[in-house]
């Protein structure tokens, strides 16, 4: 299994193309991929069109997926807010590679398991692993991934929203020699592969675990027997100035996603937005359902806390899973909001995934919504990065 990326940031989409392919094709000695993963900015929006052509012509008989994107990653590079073009391409022997298209209308959400397999033309018991691309205006993505993980309860999923289009249709889902608008394409992954994720959602906590005591769908109405809003000015008055600005522009709710702890640490809760607050009832909405007997903390982010979050998950997963098999490649769905913005320098989080597991082939793009599991759960995020790392199964 062999993994290969480059990237260009030239203004014409044939001349990025030629550039990245021809970083790759130079180290492939002569063995054509299996798979190409594309991720195209925005400035290239008047020739989508000719991808397909490009990777068929380049790239004989690998299977093409992707996805139009504000800002791509590949080839060493996070190439930020101008023309750029990202490909990855992956040798991927005795894996099976099985492609599939999603329109916009999804399964009732209390529709049976193989309601969701048959989207996919997949059966319940083989469990692949997924790559899933959506268009952010037409798909409801936090549904798609809860029915998949009802049919494919062991298969993980990774993935993220187009990023290229501010209006429905402007975006472009790439899947073979098809180009689709609307709804969500994905490739599931079987046979010797494993696909490891690691979801670095950059928040920590602040103040202490509450129970959820009473609740309404997504709102929140007593913590601990009291308003919600009591205790978040509690915290804000017993906080340091450096919390209380964070507070004020980054403040979230995270959710137990295991129940029965005995002690809940930073990265155990699936972190929410908060969209409001009622000052009559001190009541807060969150967006997320909750359920009463639920653990919750508040969270906040900045990029001192959010790169702290991903060194110690990197860490992680370097002492506990790699030492049973070599990494082969790896792809990266970050959120508009990382990247140089949070940063203030660019390249960061694909350095860190490089300084932790080697000289990696890393491809992505800046996501409108990463697809990512927590604690054996898929859920859609935002402010995230979320990691696929490919290795073979033996």
């Amino acid at each position: 299994m062999r993994w290969l990326s480059g990237s260009s940031d030239s203004s014409g989409l044939q001349a990025a193309f030629t550039a990245a392919a021809a970083s790759i094709v130079a180290r492939l000695e002569g063995v054509g991929p299996d798979l190409v993963l594309a991720f195209v900015s925005r400035e290239h929006h008047a020739r989508y069109g000719l991808l397909a052509e490009l990777v068929a012509e380049a790239f004989p008989g690998a299977l093409l997926l992707g996805c139009s994107a504000e800002s791509v990653i590949g080839g060493g590079r996070e190439i930020e807010e101008r023309p750029g073009l990202s490909l990855t391409a992956a040798l991927l022997p005795g894996v099976t590679l099985r492609p599939f298209q999603i329109g916009p209308d999804l399964p009732d959400p209390a529709a049976p398991p193989a309601a969701w397999a048959q989207l996919t033309g997949l059966r319940p018991e083989e469990d692949p692993a997924f790559l899933l691309l959506g268009d952010p205006f037409s798909v409801d993505a936090e549904a798609l991934v809860t029915g998949l993980d009802l049919a494919f309860p062991l298969g993980q999923k990774l993935g993220g929203l187009a990023s290229g289009g501010s209006a429905p249709g402007e975006n472009a889902l790439f899947l073979g020699a098809s180009l689709y608008r609307a709804g969500a394409v994905g490739v599931a992954l079987g046979g010797n592969v494993v696909l490891d994720t690691i979801v670095a959602q950059g928040c920590r906590p602040i103040g202490n675990p509450m129970f959820v005591t009473r609740c309404r769908d997504g709102l929140l109405l007593e913590v601990d027997g009291r308003p919600p809003l009591d205790e978040l000015e509690r915290l804000f008055d017993a906080s340091d100035a450096e919390d209380r600005k964070l507070m004020r522009s980054a403040l979230f709710l995270g959710i137990e996603m295991t129940s029965r702890k005995a002690e809940y640490r930073q990265g155990d809760f699936l972190i929410r937005n908060l969209a409001g607050m009622d000052d009559s009832n001190g009541a807060l909405a969150v967006v997320s359902p909750l359920q009463e007997a639920q653990v919750v903390q508040f969270h906040v982010r900045d990029a001192r806390t959010s790169a702290a979050d991903l060194e110690a998950r990197l860490t992680r997963y370097r002492v506990e899973a790699v030492a049973d098999a070599k990494p082969c490649g790896a792809l990266l769905f970050s959120c508009l909001g990382r990247g140089a913005h949070l940063y203030g320098e660019p390249d960061h989080d694909s350095d860190a995934l490089r300084r932790h597991l080697g000289d990696l082939a890393v491809g992505g793009f800046f996501c409108n919504g990463e697809i990512g599991p927590v604690e054996g759960r898929t859920f859609l995020h935002g402010y995230t990065s979320a990691f696929g790392i490919v290795r073979p199964r033996t």
